[in-house]
């Protein structure tokens, strides 16, 4: 009998997508700790920590299960960028639901969440998205990278953009919806969400 604690991840990974529920009990035992670390330390709340490690595990088994685990990096990050994008949605639905109904007159409408200052979730999200779109941006070729730049953080036109690269507009206006086309594909391949 194989000593899976021997294995590598991504062999830990691939045995679990032969159907070998041994392999992906040891990646949980691997990395339960340090994920469910992580996510408690952020919600502080052990029941809804609880939640989201399982969901976070639940996703892994459905998108190894479906194929889907694109090996590009480690698992452990990628567990983590699930168990981060689990923690952006509950606090998103946490926000959603906060909202208040005018109609109730005993309710102070003005007396909102969204209404407040801005609170350390917000930043953290807001933050990691940031991190995100740069990550995403040093991803792109080098040309479509030039004109997105160019376009959003020095706020030149296409025609700017294309005198100053020495192309056409019609280049100009094509590098730029292909660097967009691959940020999405990027950022659905990863798993990352890019909005609050």
């Amino acid at each position: 009998m194989q000593d899976y604690n021997k294995l590598p991840d991504d062999q830990l990974v691939a045995a679990y997508a032969q159907g070998c529920n041994l392999a992906f009990d040891t990646l949980l035992r691997r990395h339960q700790t340090r994920v469910f670390s992580y996510i408690y330390s952020i919600v502080k709340n052990r029941d809804i920590a609880d939640d989201l490690f399982q969901e976070t595990f639940v996703k892994a088994i459905t998108t190894i299960k479906q194929g889907r685990y694109a090996e590009s990096g480690k698992f452990s990050a990628w567990i983590s960028r699930i168990a981060h994008n689990l923690i952006i949605d509950y606090y998103r639905q946490e926000k959603s639901e906060n909202v208040v109904s005018s109609d109730d007159e005993a309710v102070d409408v003005l007396n909102r969440k969204e209404l407040a200052d801005i609170n350390i979730e917000d930043i953290m999200v807001s933050d990691q998205i940031h991190e995100d779109v740069r990550r995403i941006i040093d991803a792109l070729p080098d040309n479509q990278r030039e004109v997105l730049l160019m376009r959003y953080y020095r706020d030149m036109s296409f025609k700017e953009i294309a005198e100053a690269t020495k192309v056409s507009i019609n280049t100009a206006l094509g590098r730029m919806r292909y660097a967009i086309i691959n940020m999405r594909r990027i950022a659905e391949e990863n798993n990352i969400v890019l909005t609050l």
